[in-house]
């Protein structure tokens, strides 16, 4: 049985300790650096590695203390499985896939979950097929709710120096990682971001109260082979609506809106369920951290790297920080 330990016990680890229970994997250890969050637990994630040396380690930390903790686990021969984004810079990314490359032996994996949804799955599966005939191109939105209490609570994710950025680095990277996955590899990018809904709870919205990332952002992403997407990102909306994308081909229109909605030509139409997120986590997180856990796990004794690596995990990253780099 595989001993894993946990590291970042924040929102998102619930969905880790739910999988890993599930799995029948033996949580040995958990850390964080608030020791109201940590309970019994460690405080240094470097005396949890050299004390309890887990077989894999899941790192849920705030953005910026994904990499330090990933490569001293990689130091210490311990399989990693890093949430999103792999890094808070691209630079801070370059470090670690230069380090999984001296340590071939080490997997890592990077949680971008929903390129295990069905939907997206079934997608590709008749984008790359040639059955629909040319793709043209597609739009996505990503319309949340983040209020300024959103930052308070947790107030690294208001800060570009530990976050990295905001909505689009935060909330829609999964779905600048679809586009690229689903449509092909962007070959050119322009955007734009702003912050406009977010305030210090005075009602005015250029009052940032110490906040400095971006609520709202708009890219514009040319595809290799010719097909074009848009995406509009917010966290401005009043709710949490469904993420959407829709791909645009010669012999049907593809909507993902949970489900997956093929709409032909000759006006048949399928559906693609989706899998209903459980009780761990929150809805639009989506119910695939489990399959992606669960094949991490089973792809350890693989000569392999996981598919999922941070090279992979990086290229949604890269064009979101070519965005950021047009507005500095």
């Amino acid at each position: 049985m595989a001993t894993a330990a946990l590291i970042g016990c924040g929102d998102v680890s619930v969905v880790h300790r739910a999988a890993i229970e599930r799995l029948g994997v033996d949580l040995v250890g958990v850390c964080d650096i608030d020791p109201s969050r940590a309970g019994t637990g460690y405080v240094d994630h470097r005396r949890l590695l050299d004390e309890l040396r887990p077989d894999v380690v899941h790192v849920c930390t705030p953005h910026d203390r994904h990499v330090p903790i990933a490569l001293d686990a990689l130091d210490r021969g311990v399989h990693v499985l890093l949430e999103k984004p792999v890094a808070h810079t691209v630079a801070e990314a370059d470090r670690l896939i230069w380090a999984a490359r001296e340590h071939p032996d080490v997997k890592v994996g990077i949680c971008l979950q929903n390129r295990y949804n069905l939907a997206a799955r079934a997608a590709r599966t008749l984008l790359t097929s040639g059955e629909l005939g040319a793709v043209h191109g597609g739009s996505a939105t990503v319309l949340w709710h983040r209020d300024r209490d959103y930052y308070r609570a947790r107030p690294w994710r208001g800060r570009v120096g530990r976050s990295g950025g905001g909505v689009l680095i935060n909330q829609a990277i999964h779905t600048v990682d679809l586009l690229q996955w689903l449509l092909g590899d962007v070959v050119g990018l322009r955007g734009h971001i702003g912050r406009y809904g977010i305030d210090d709870g005075t009602g005015d919205a250029g009052s940032d109260g110490g906040i400095d990332v971006e609520d709202t952002a708009n890219l514009l992403l040319d595809h290799a082979g010719g097909a074009r997407s848009v995406l509009f990102a917010t966290v401005t909306n009043v709710v949490d609506t469904p993420v959407t994308i829709e791909i645009a081909t010669d012999r049907a229109t593809l909507l993902i809106r949970g489900d997956l909605t093929v709409s032909y030509r000759d006006g048949r139409t399928e559906v693609v369920p989706e899998r209903r997120a459980g009780p761990d986590g929150r809805d639009y997180w989506g119910a695939s951290h489990e399959s992606l856990i669960t094949d991490f796990y089973r792809r350890l004794t693989e000569p392999a790297p996981f598919w999922l690596g941070p090279e992979e995990g990086a290229r949604s990253l890269r064009l979101i920080e070519q965005v950021y780099r047009q507005h500095t």
